[in-house]
């Protein structure tokens, strides 16, 4: 895997502000402890066959913690969703208790060599410990080609991030796989839509390492996968 460290969240290191409202474990002295949250991407197959490449690019993510109220902006038409990624640049936390985290720079992947238990790594950063209720991928762009040539249209569902709502623990001085897995597929039209996938996606704890056969719902190490993740895990839109 092709491995980048995005913003470590100075910010948050150095207040707890930035996730005000947030029960996280404390110190003895009461300052806030940490994790490490790793986030990955992979794409289970959906009608990725078509296609010779399929590049995807995310700017960023968002997290929200448990006892936050966990409002969704931006969800349909993607306005909102933007203007949130210009003012939470510096990973601050927003009025609706997501923390938007951007990463040091765009990161890309290309869908087709995600296949099975391939994975890309996004980076690592620092987050409070804590329950997390889902991850939300900023994707700002998506270039195809179809397998026999030719440009395809390929769009995030509204223009708006991609949810996951697979929950995760961020643990004190221990490391958080969250494997996000979409894919496109294909409207009827000629054109595609990028979908996340229930089934395909992973929340993995120490030294887990991620499989296909860990996401169709067999635990390796501690994994929460498969079946249990697909209880909560769904594509955000229709």
């Amino acid at each position: 895997m092709n491995r980048r460290t995005y913003l470590k969240t100075a910010g948050v290191a150095a207040s707890a502000g930035l996730v005000a409202g947030c029960s996280g474990s404390t110190n003895g002295d009461g300052t806030p402890t940490y994790g490490t949250l790793a986030t990955s991407v992979t794409d289970m197959p959906g009608d990725i066959a078509d296609f010779e490449s399929c590049v995807v690019t995310m700017a960023g993510i968002w997290v929200t913690q448990a006892d936050s109220d966990g409002t969704d902006t931006g969800t349909e038409d993607g306005t909102e969703a933007a203007a949130t990624a210009e003012t939470s640049a510096t990973g601050t936390e927003e009025g609706d208790g997501r923390r938007y985290i951007e990463f040091e720079e765009p990161q890309t992947a290309d869908l087709v060599d995600l296949q099975g238990s391939n994975t890309q790594s996004l980076g690592e950063t620092e987050l409070e410990t804590g329950s997390y209720q889902y991850l939300q991928l900023d994707v700002t762009g998506v270039e195809a080609t179809l397998d026999g040539g030719g440009e395809a249209s390929v769009e995030t569902p509204g223009d708006a991030p991609l949810k996951f709502n697979a929950e995760f623990e961020i643990r004190a001085e221990e490391r958080t796989h969250f494997v996000a897995d979409f894919t496109p597929v294909e409207r009827g039209n000629g054109s595609y839509i990028i979908r996340p996938v229930a089934s395909g996606t992973a929340v993995l704890y120490g030294d887990a390492e991620y499989t296909a056969e860990d996401a169709s719902g067999t635990e390796t190490g501690e994994v929460s996968a498969g079946a249990e993740v697909n209880a909560s895990a769904s594509a955000e839109f229709n």
